[in-house]
């Protein structure tokens, strides 16, 4: 079996299909010198899909009338293989017939020439339509290569969504605690993650944190600080001190260590023997608590501390406060309230507050009631910045 010819790296490859050899040698004498031009010939119409397999043309002059497979049959059969439904074919007849012409463009042809032509006019339209399809054929490799890069892209961050919620801690019971969350990476992944642990009998950590921007880069980001609270690994550091936590993932994560990365988080001690929550922040949406009250009383638990990684030395104070036994306690990042509405407006803050406070309708509870209701409002199931929310029951 022959080896078919690659692609001519000079550029135009003509493909001529014609019974007649006296109209192959002419069309091969006018493109004789031409050093961009390669030229192949094929006689049986019943071979030309065979010899264009070989060759492979950026542009087929073809015979309208040939003896064993008419023109127009031709042409079908080529726009009918998906290798050559995008090749140039130039329709050749010896009549200049209006309705050849419309028939031959109706079933796919890009051109229609008396033949034979001039010899600088098939020159011209030779290399205007291989230059068309050779543009054509650089766009789908360069479209194809994308997809590709955006597969592996998403495969992998797929696997880093995946690695980020198989750090997460399950729902459980932390001595009078109970932790439930939920968790929604964007398509893009965020940086979000979080965790609770206990830090002896009487104190039980809680934060959530941040990265700016999306992606494996945030991702990774977000993993290393959440490893350095959970196994408690910051040097020189009192875990029960909110401020002291904070300023240690601050000297220990500067974005300019970090590709100019910084990161938000919320980190909170709950003392079930005092009953009181001492908290910090970093430029952290603040947490929501509400009281066993009927209704709920709500406090928000704010910070004025700034990003984490964004300036040296910044000391972060901590605040306390007193913590009725059944209040409920909400962190959540940003991309639980910045839900984009379809009029272009973004849902505001105070109602997202006022949705988290309100009981939930019967058999679902708060979280799912509020996801369901950030989904009706923007009119689509995902997010565009990572949803994260945990709700802390303390007893």
């Amino acid at each position: 079996m022959d080896t078919p010819t690659p692609p001519n790296p000079r550029g135009v490859t003509v493909l001529l299909v014609d019974d007649q050899p006296i109209i192959g040698e002419a069309v091969r004498r006018m493109l004789t010198g031409e050093v961009d031009i390669e030229f192949h010939y094929c006689r049986d119409g019943a071979e030309a899909i065979a010899k264009a397999t070989d060759v492979n043309p950026t542009v087929i002059l073809q015979d309208v009338v040939m003896p064993d497979v008419d023109g127009m049959e031709l042409l079908r059969r080529f726009r009918a293989d998906p290798r050559f439904q995008d090749v140039p074919i130039v329709m050749l007849s010896t009549k200049e017939e209006a309705a050849v012409k419309a028939e031959s463009f109706a079933r796919g042809a890009n051109d229609y020439l008396v033949k034979l032509p001039d010899r600088l006019e098939l020159l011209a339209r030779l290399r205007h339509h291989s230059r068309g399809f050779i543009a054509l054929q650089e766009r789908n490799e360069a479209f194809e290569s994308l997809r590709a890069s955006r597969q592996v892209l998403a495969n992998d961050l797929s696997t880093a969504s995946q690695y980020v919620r198989s750090l997460l801690p399950p729902p459980q019971q932390i001595g009078s605690l109970r932790a439930d969350w939920r968790f929604i990476p964007s398509a893009d992944l965020g940086g979000d993650a979080f965790g609770y642990h206990s830090l002896d009998a009487d104190h039980a950590a809680i934060y959530l944190l941040d990265v700016c921007g999306h992606g494996v880069g945030a991702a990774l980001l977000s993993v290393s600080a959440l490893n350095s609270i959970r196994s408690e690994s910051l040097p020189h550091t009192d875990f029960h001190d909110p401020g002291a936590v904070l300023a240690a993932l601050n000297k220990a994560f500067p974005m300019e260590r970090q590709n100019d990365m910084f990161f938000t988080v919320w980190y909170g001690v709950y003392n079930s023997v005092r009953h009181t929550i001492r908290w910090a922040g970093g430029g952290h949406p603040p947490a929501l608590l509400l009281s066993p009250d009927q209704p709920p009383q709500p406090t928000l638990l704010e910070s004025d501390g700034p990003l984490i990684g964004a300036v040296d030395e910044v000391a972060y104070g901590s605040r306390e406060v007193p913590v009725p036994p059944g209040s409920r306690l909400y962190v959540y990042s940003d991309g639980a309230f910045e839900i984009g509405l379809p009029d272009g407006a973004m849902w505001r803050f105070e109602d997202f507050l006022t949705r988290l406070a309100e009981p939930p309708r019967e058999g679902t509870g708060r979280l799912d009631s509020l996801i369901s209701h950030a989904q009706q409002l923007s009119g689509r199931t995902d997010f565009v910045d990572d949803f994260a929310l945990m709700e802390l029951v303390l007893n």
